[in-house]
Protein backbone atom coordinates (compact mmCIF):
# COMPACT_ATOMS: atom_id res chain seq x y z
CA UNK A 1 0.00 0.00 0.00
CA UNK A 2 0.88 3.36 -0.65
CA UNK A 3 0.95 6.64 1.88
CA UNK A 4 -1.87 8.05 0.02
CA UNK A 5 -3.65 5.09 -0.05
CA UNK A 6 -2.82 4.44 3.42
CA UNK A 7 -3.96 8.11 4.43
CA UNK A 8 -7.25 7.98 2.69
CA UNK A 9 -8.37 4.68 4.27
CA UNK A 10 -7.08 5.94 7.70
CA UNK A 11 -9.37 8.91 6.95
CA UNK A 12 -13.00 7.03 6.02
CA UNK A 13 -12.38 4.89 8.70
CA UNK A 14 -12.50 7.86 11.21
CA UNK A 15 -16.72 7.85 9.70
CA UNK A 16 -19.39 6.68 11.91
CA UNK A 17 -20.00 3.14 11.14
CA UNK A 18 -17.44 2.72 8.91
CA UNK A 19 -14.72 -0.21 10.10
CA UNK A 20 -10.88 -1.43 8.45
CA UNK A 21 -12.63 -3.43 5.65
CA UNK A 22 -15.22 -1.05 4.98
CA UNK A 23 -12.53 1.95 4.26
CA UNK A 24 -10.48 -0.05 2.29
CA UNK A 25 -13.09 -0.91 -0.50
CA UNK A 26 -14.48 2.54 -0.46
CA UNK A 27 -10.81 3.77 -0.87
CA UNK A 28 -9.95 0.97 -3.63
CA UNK A 29 -13.50 1.91 -5.42
CA UNK A 30 -13.11 5.78 -5.51
CA UNK A 31 -9.05 5.53 -6.49
CA UNK A 32 -9.31 2.60 -8.79
CA UNK A 33 -12.38 1.40 -9.76
CA UNK A 34 -14.57 4.40 -10.39
CA UNK A 35 -11.62 7.43 -10.12
CA UNK A 36 -14.78 9.57 -11.33
CA UNK A 37 -16.65 8.84 -8.85
CA UNK A 38 -13.36 10.46 -6.47
CA UNK A 39 -14.03 13.82 -7.70
CA UNK A 40 -17.69 14.27 -7.91
CA UNK A 41 -17.66 12.98 -4.01
CA UNK A 42 -14.99 15.58 -3.29
CA UNK A 43 -17.24 18.11 -4.96
CA UNK A 44 -20.50 17.10 -3.55
CA UNK A 45 -18.58 17.20 -0.10
CA UNK A 46 -17.16 20.63 -0.69
CA UNK A 47 -20.37 21.88 -1.42
CA UNK A 48 -22.19 20.46 1.74
CA UNK A 49 -19.74 21.78 4.03
CA UNK A 50 -20.57 25.31 2.47
CA UNK A 51 -23.87 25.39 2.40
CA UNK A 52 -25.29 22.84 5.35
CA UNK A 53 -25.71 24.43 8.89
CA UNK A 54 -26.87 24.09 11.94
CA UNK A 55 -30.66 25.33 12.62
CA UNK A 56 -30.52 28.18 14.98
CA UNK A 57 -33.58 27.17 16.94
CA UNK A 58 -33.31 23.58 17.24
CA UNK A 59 -30.23 22.23 15.91
CA UNK A 60 -31.22 20.05 12.98
CA UNK A 61 -29.36 20.56 9.03
CA UNK A 62 -30.50 23.52 7.05
CA UNK A 63 -29.51 25.91 4.35
CA UNK A 64 -30.74 28.58 6.07
CA UNK A 65 -31.33 29.49 9.46
CA UNK A 66 -34.02 27.79 10.44
CA UNK A 67 -35.20 24.33 9.00
CA UNK A 68 -38.42 23.05 7.51
CA UNK A 69 -39.40 21.63 10.41
CA UNK A 70 -38.94 24.57 12.85
CA UNK A 71 -40.19 27.03 10.00
CA UNK A 72 -44.14 24.52 10.09
CA UNK A 73 -46.13 26.84 11.84
CA UNK A 74 -48.50 23.59 11.87
CA UNK A 75 -45.31 21.89 14.39
CA UNK A 76 -45.99 24.31 16.57
CA UNK A 77 -49.71 23.82 17.26
CA UNK A 78 -48.74 20.76 19.29
CA UNK A 79 -46.79 22.11 22.13
CA UNK A 80 -44.67 19.83 22.16
CA UNK A 81 -40.81 19.32 21.96
CA UNK A 82 -38.82 16.41 21.42
CA UNK A 83 -34.87 15.83 22.44
CA UNK A 84 -32.75 13.91 20.43
CA UNK A 85 -28.87 12.97 20.95
CA UNK A 86 -28.53 13.27 17.14
CA UNK A 87 -29.71 14.80 13.88
CA UNK A 88 -30.04 11.21 12.51
CA UNK A 89 -32.29 10.21 15.81
CA UNK A 90 -34.65 13.16 14.55
CA UNK A 91 -34.54 11.75 11.06
CA UNK A 92 -35.42 8.35 12.45
CA UNK A 93 -38.47 9.63 14.09
CA UNK A 94 -39.48 11.72 11.39
CA UNK A 95 -39.06 8.47 8.57
CA UNK A 96 -41.60 6.36 11.23
CA UNK A 97 -44.26 9.21 10.93
CA UNK A 98 -45.03 8.86 14.63
CA UNK A 99 -44.42 12.53 15.82
CA UNK A 100 -45.25 15.79 14.30
CA UNK A 101 -43.92 18.33 16.54
CA UNK A 102 -40.97 20.09 16.97
CA UNK A 103 -37.48 18.91 17.95
CA UNK A 104 -34.06 19.96 19.82
CA UNK A 105 -30.47 18.00 18.73
CA UNK A 106 -27.93 18.06 21.81
CA UNK A 107 -25.65 17.17 19.54
CA UNK A 108 -24.18 14.45 22.25
CA UNK A 109 -25.59 13.82 25.88
CA UNK A 110 -23.60 14.43 29.21
CA UNK A 111 -20.70 12.34 30.27
CA UNK A 112 -18.15 14.13 32.59
CA UNK A 113 -15.89 10.72 32.19
CA UNK A 114 -15.20 12.03 28.74
CA UNK A 115 -14.94 15.91 29.71
CA UNK A 116 -19.07 16.30 28.04
CA UNK A 117 -20.55 18.77 30.10
CA UNK A 118 -23.32 21.37 29.31
CA UNK A 119 -21.95 23.55 27.69
CA UNK A 120 -20.80 21.29 24.96
CA UNK A 121 -24.52 20.66 24.52
CA UNK A 122 -26.74 22.69 22.31
CA UNK A 123 -28.37 23.47 25.34
CA UNK A 124 -27.71 27.82 24.35
CA UNK A 125 -31.51 28.68 24.70
CA UNK A 126 -32.91 25.89 25.46
CA UNK A 127 -34.80 27.08 28.43
CA UNK A 128 -36.37 30.43 26.76
CA UNK A 129 -37.44 28.21 23.62
CA UNK A 130 -39.50 26.02 25.91
CA UNK A 131 -41.34 29.04 27.73
CA UNK A 132 -41.58 31.47 24.15
CA UNK A 133 -43.00 28.57 22.28
CA UNK A 134 -45.19 27.53 24.97
CA UNK A 135 -44.32 23.90 24.91
CA UNK A 136 -46.24 21.63 27.39
CA UNK A 137 -44.56 18.34 26.92
CA UNK A 138 -40.60 17.47 26.86
CA UNK A 139 -40.31 14.22 24.82
CA UNK A 140 -36.69 13.00 25.73
CA UNK A 141 -35.69 10.46 23.17
CA UNK A 142 -32.03 10.06 24.61
CA UNK A 143 -30.57 6.79 24.67
CA UNK A 144 -31.37 4.30 27.49
CA UNK A 145 -27.83 4.31 28.85
CA UNK A 146 -25.76 6.24 32.23
CA UNK A 147 -25.12 9.36 30.05
CA UNK A 148 -28.63 9.48 28.76
CA UNK A 149 -30.13 8.87 31.73
CA UNK A 150 -27.90 11.79 33.56
CA UNK A 151 -28.77 13.98 30.17
CA UNK A 152 -32.36 13.55 31.09
CA UNK A 153 -32.08 14.17 34.62
CA UNK A 154 -30.64 17.48 33.95
CA UNK A 155 -32.83 18.54 31.42
CA UNK A 156 -35.65 17.72 33.38
CA UNK A 157 -34.31 20.25 36.20
CA UNK A 158 -33.91 22.86 33.80
CA UNK A 159 -37.58 23.27 33.11
CA UNK A 160 -38.85 22.03 36.70
CA UNK A 161 -40.75 24.28 38.19
CA UNK A 162 -42.71 25.31 34.98
CA UNK A 163 -46.00 24.36 33.00
CA UNK A 164 -44.27 21.09 31.17
CA UNK A 165 -44.81 18.14 31.52
CA UNK A 166 -41.63 15.69 31.04
CA UNK A 167 -42.05 12.42 29.35
CA UNK A 168 -39.45 9.78 28.24
CA UNK A 169 -39.67 7.46 25.05
CA UNK A 170 -40.37 3.94 26.37
CA UNK A 171 -37.45 0.98 25.66
CA UNK A 172 -37.61 -2.70 25.30
CA UNK A 173 -37.99 -5.30 22.96
CA UNK A 174 -38.59 -4.29 19.13
CA UNK A 175 -41.15 -5.26 17.19
CA UNK A 176 -41.14 -8.79 15.93
CA UNK A 177 -38.20 -9.93 18.99
CA UNK A 178 -38.23 -12.63 20.93
CA UNK A 179 -37.99 -12.58 24.89
CA UNK A 180 -35.61 -15.41 24.47
CA UNK A 181 -32.71 -13.35 22.71
CA UNK A 182 -32.88 -10.65 24.61
CA UNK A 183 -30.78 -9.56 26.90
CA UNK A 184 -31.52 -8.94 30.79
CA UNK A 185 -31.05 -5.18 29.99
CA UNK A 186 -33.61 -4.59 27.84
CA UNK A 187 -36.15 -7.12 28.98
CA UNK A 188 -35.84 -5.23 32.54
CA UNK A 189 -36.42 -2.10 30.35
CA UNK A 190 -39.64 -3.95 28.66
CA UNK A 191 -40.95 -4.72 32.20
CA UNK A 192 -40.39 -1.50 33.42
CA UNK A 193 -42.34 0.32 30.35
CA UNK A 194 -44.86 -2.41 30.60
CA UNK A 195 -48.91 -0.78 29.40
CA UNK A 196 -52.18 -2.33 29.98
CA UNK A 197 -53.27 -4.69 27.56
Amino acid sequence: MTPAFEALQKELKRLPGVGFRSAERMAIHLLLEKPEAAKQLSDTLLSARERVRSCASCGNVCEEERCSICEDVQRGESFSLCVVEHVSDLMAIEKSGAYRGRYHVLHGKLSPINGVGPENLNLSGFESRVKEEGVKELILALPNDVEGEATCHYLTELVEGGDVEVSRIGFGLPSGASVLYADSGTLKSALDARQRY
